[in-house]
């Protein structure tokens, strides 16, 4: 199995590396923000950048899901993970279309009100993973797994 991680860096990259227990002995990739931070804590990782700033640019969304389709072409993965934020929403629309496996996280600091990834995300994501049982007053189709922190 072949695993894309991909998210903004900061909080979202942080919320997908604590999964380590899942994807420590896996074949994965990461897509993120080339900054300091994710070069830091991905540097023995296999990582392609993404284009940022991604908050409601149009510009970014077309960058990234170019770039989005080249990675999914070249790497093939089966499963695909995110937390967010934009820069998820094409690797997920786009890894459906190479029959990927979607599973978005719903960041831990919505307790009743969705985020906009996870709005785009919701209608395409095979699971939608929830951290609190109020949220799934919003996104009634999720699973609460409880706190990944």
């Amino acid at each position: 199995m072949k695993i894309c991680l991909v998210g903004s860096s900061g909080g979202h990259l942080t919320h997908l590396y604590m999964l380590k227990p899942f994807w420590k002995d896996k074949n994965r990739f990461w897509v993120t923000f080339d900054k300091e931070d994710a070069k830091s804590l991905l540097r023995d990782e296999k990582m392609y950048p993404c284009y940022y700033p991604t908050n409601r640019s149009l510009k970014a969304l077309i960058i990234n899901t170019v770039r989005a389709w080249k990675i999914l072409r070249k790497e093939k993965p089966d499963l695909i993970i995110s937390s967010g934020a934009a820069v998820a929403v094409p690797f997920f629309y786009l890894g459906k279309l190479f029959g990927a496996k979607t599973i978005f996280i719903e960041v831990f600091d919505r307790i009743d009100k969705s985020t906009m990834t996870g709005r785009l995300i919701y209608p395409v994501a095979d699971r939608f993973i929830v951290e609190w049982e109020e949220m799934k007053s919003v996104y009634p189709k999720a699973i609460n797994l409880g706190s990944i922190f």
